[in-house]
């Protein structure tokens, strides 16, 4: 008597730890994080015509 009230207790914890069923699978998608491109021929400029101010400012004097 005591192996089936024993039987029942674990048929009885079993159905219950898997009543839910299983959770669906999330899956999440990586985050792309793109640096912005810098122009290159913008600041290739401003030290050449800081130059040249520097020369015209020097001359002028």
């Amino acid at each position: 008597m005591k192996k089936i009230a024993l039987a029942a207790a674990f048929t009885g914890f079993a159905s219950a730890a898997f009543a839910g069923g299983m959770a669906p699978v999330v899956t999440v998608e990586p985050v792309v994080v793109e640096e912005a491109a810098t122009s290159s021929s913008a600041s290739g400029l401003i030290i050449p015509l800081i130059l040249v101010a520097l020369i015209a400012a020097a001359a002028s004097n």
